[in-house]
């Protein structure tokens, strides 16, 4: 399984939404579903994952589909496969 897969199914399990729903829009502000519950699931499910252990400011920082993945760029995890 890519790792573009990977993330994407831990979006699609953690939110139960579509494929097709996750892009540049999918961000925290547009999601209503996106708590604080739902942001330490998902950064939990994220780190299992990839086997990660995010950083504070990055937990903070991660707002939204796109910026997961440069968040997790910055982590060495590559998205070009």
């Amino acid at each position: 399984m890519s790792n573009i897969e990977k993330y994407n199914n831990v979006f699609k399990d953690v939110f139960r939404v579509d494929e097709n729903e996750l892009n540049e829009n999918y961000n925290f502000k547009d999601v209503d579903s996106w708590d604080s519950l739902i942001h330490l699931t998902l950064i939990s499910e994220l780190e299992a994952a990839f086997d990660v252990m995010f950083e504070t400011e990055d937990i903070l920082h991660f707002g939204g589909y796109l910026n997961g993945i440069e968040i997790l760029k910055s982590y060495g995890i590559s998205f070009d496969d």
